[in-house]
């Protein structure tokens, strides 16, 4: 049933504050430098992740943890009292069969293993001919969609000593940027491109979504694309476990991407592999369109300027979701559908989906260097979390911008990974807009004269959330935080 104009309005005359106020994280930081002063609490204990030194540090004032210690040894800057451990590394740490770990850490989910163990599936996003990359994913027999292309999935395994084994999940598929877990226990892994058939050698068309198994090696032979969700430039997706939709991010430009959602078929229920089973055009495949609640019809997400900004959202029929002729993006026409640059990482939690909007320059109607928004699906509207300004100056530490994956930390608010220019961080915002540091790459990939940082990926609890996984997406590191994470107060 369409959301009408006047319905939204109506609603969101009643609702007042609540509609802006959807999800547990509230307005969150405008600018950049926006480091604020507010309280902390303490859970009481600390927190001392598997496998890392006892955690201290005291008692912090301020938001967060404090200011950043440079690390001697070049790779990551962390609070006083946090430490890292490197898991994988691209070209150093191998596999179980002996090949190289693959380069390029993209998105990452963690999953509980056997016998204590945590499981991690790291995408590896390796575009274009796979001859071009020096750590490809390996062509493992019966885990190959294209031989002809370099990405995939690697399945990581950290043992309760911190011991760590690594093995294909998936490969032969392309650009796999961001993705999603499931509430039964695998990752959707997502190509972020629109390569077909004989671009670059690939012998197969490519932009579709892949389920990968962590736990089950079976499950993963014979790739299959799930056609159903389309074939586009996918950055993430995420699942509403109530109504069993999916949402999908689009990381494109000229024109700017679109956010989609996927209806099942009547009668269809998750589960484990049943994604696969789907024909490829089963369900129905929408793009959003906005208004807001005056009626208008907003035709892109950076002409929101203030957070709390709230949109209502209807569902428009994609036309070709198989792309055979035109993009998806290029099959509407103007006013038809809403759009957005740099749509990247997705989130599901407090009853609906955080969506991330990495920046917008004159491609689109208002420059911006970040958005995070919060859909909820009950009221269907879209409300404006996060805005960081136009960072004047990226290579001075203290700045965020270019918000791109993201996660729901279990100690309230956000954990965000930074894909910006210059200095690259992970940061935290708190439930009422405080924002605060927690690391930065330190990994000089450049020259003295002219530094280079790459960016974070792959940001994610483990399921106890004692240890923040994250990447350093070049060269491709895997990297576990352990610390005195304490609950933050609004």
């Amino acid at each position: 049933m369409s959301l009408t104009r006047r319905d939204f309005a109506r609603t969101s005359a009643i609702t007042g504050a609540g509609v802006a106020l959807a999800g547990s994280v509230g307005a969150l930081a405008t600018a950049p430098n926006a480091l604020a002063a507010t309280e902390i609490e303490g859970t009481g204990t600390e927190t001392e992740g598997a496998g890392a030194e006892s955690a201290h540090g005291g008692h912090h004032h301020g938001v967060g943890y404090g200011p950043l210690v440079p690390d001697p040894n070049g790779i990551l800057a962390l609070p006083a009292g946090f430490t890292y451990k490197i898991i994988t590394y691209s070209g150093r740490t191998k596999l179980e069969s002996g090949e190289f770990t693959p380069s390029n850490h993209d998105g990452t989910a963690t999953f509980d293993g056997p016998r204590g163990t945590v499981l991690l599936v790291n995408n590896h996003e390796l575009a274009g001919a796979r001859a071009q990359w020096p750590h490809p994913v390996p062509l493992t027999e019966g885990l190959v969609y294209d031989p002809a292309a370099a990405g995939g999935c690697t399945v990581v395994e950290v043992r309760r000593g911190g011991e760590v084994a690594e093995w294909v999940g998936i490969a032969g598929t392309a650009t796999n940027c961001a993705g999603g877990s499931t509430p039964w226990g695998t990752w959707l892994t997502c190509e972020e491109t629109e390569d077909k058939a004989g671009k670059n050698g690939f012998t197969k068309d490519h932009g579709y979504v892949f389920e990968v198994d962590p736990e089950d090696r079976r499950a993963n032979r014979d790739p299959k694309p799930v056609k159903a969700l389309g074939r586009y430039a996918h950055e993430a997706v995420v699942l509403d476990p109530k109504r069993g939709h999916l949402y999908l991010t689009e990381d494109a430009a000229g024109p700017n991407g679109l956010l989609y959602r996927w209806t099942p078929p009547e009668g269809f229920r998750h589960g484990r592999g049943k994604l696969r089973t789907l024909a490829d055009d089963a369900g129905v495949l929408q793009a959003f369109k906005c208004f807001d609640s005056g009626g208008k019809f907003v035709d892109d997400l950076s002409r929101a300027t203030k957070i709390g900004t709230v949109y209502g959202v209807d569902w428009v029929d994609v036309p070709d979701r198989d792309a055979e002729q035109v993009s998806t993006r290029k099959q509407f026409s103007d006013g038809q559908i809403t759009r957005a640059r740099k749509l990247e990482g997705m989130w599901w939690g407090d009853g609906g989906a955080y969506i991330v909007s990495s920046f917008a320059r004159e491609e689109s109607p208002v420059q911006h260097d970040g958005q995070v928004w919060f859909y909820d699906p009950r009221r269907r509207t879209l409300t404006l979390k996060v805005l960081l300004g136009v960072n004047p100056d990226p290579t001075e530490d203290g700045a965020f911008d270019g918000p791109d994956n993201i996660t729901v930390s279990p100690y309230g608010g956000l954990v965000i990974a930074e894909d910006g220019e210059g200095v690259q961080h992970l940061f935290g915002a708190t439930e009422s807009g405080r924002t605060y540091p927690i690391a930065r790459n330190e990994l000089n990939i450049g020259t003295e004269d002219d530094p280079e940082y790459s960016e974070f990926t792959g940001v994610t609890f483990s399921p106890d959330g004692r240890t923040l996984f994250a990447n350093i997406q070049t060269p491709g590191i895997m990297l576990a935080v352990t610390g005195p994470w304490k609950r933050h107060k609004r």
